[in-house]
């Protein structure tokens, strides 16, 4: 029991040891390309025996090598949060040609479409479903607008559907 349990801690301590020298302790990410402080032992340490298996090591590149003298001098990098369940924020008006040689105004105000036409007239169309940013309805007619890259589809009750391009 005393041997098995001695094997298991013998096995579990390193590599807790070594997930902890890999994660950084002030919080802030470690840079692969930066050379290591160099290490001095301290006097009355013997150095540690080398491991049976060995991996030939890369020499360190000098930190000035590595990192340009504008990158030592800015500030760190800042965090970027993506957020996919959001809607697209991007506000934006693009205009039409169809294939019947009609235009139309399309502008883009994150959950919903604005079409405005020629004759001056405009509906909005809400995302259907809500968390997406191509599909379109407009609730009472139940006319549709599909946005597939410079195409939209404009789809009226009654009629056949448009191919409209940018």
């Amino acid at each position: 029991m005393s041997f098995g349990h001695t094997v298991r801690v013998s096995i579990i301590i390193p590599l807790l040891l070594a997930a902890a020298a890999c994660v950084p302790q002030d919080g802030a990410p470690k840079s692969a390309d930066a050379a290591p402080p160099p290490a001095s032992p301290a006097p009355n340490q013997q150095p540690a025996a080398p491991a049976a298996t060995s991996i030939p090591a890369m020499p360190p590149v000098p930190v000035a090598a590595s990192v340009p003298t504008a990158a030592k001098t800015s500030a760190p990098p800042t965090k970027i949060v993506t957020d996919l369940t959001a809607p697209r924020s991007g506000i934006g008006t693009a205009t039409y040609r169809c294939g019947n040689g009609g235009m139309i105004t399309i502008q883009n105000l994150g959950s919903a479409l604005r079409v405005m036409r020629p004759d001056g007239s405009a509906e909005e169309f809400a995302a259907s479903p809500a968390n997406q940013s191509s599909r379109y309805q407009e609730a009472a007619t139940h006319d549709a607008i599909v946005i597939d890259g410079r195409e939209a589809l404009v789809m009226k009750k009654g009629s056949t559907p448009q191919t409209c391009r940018r």
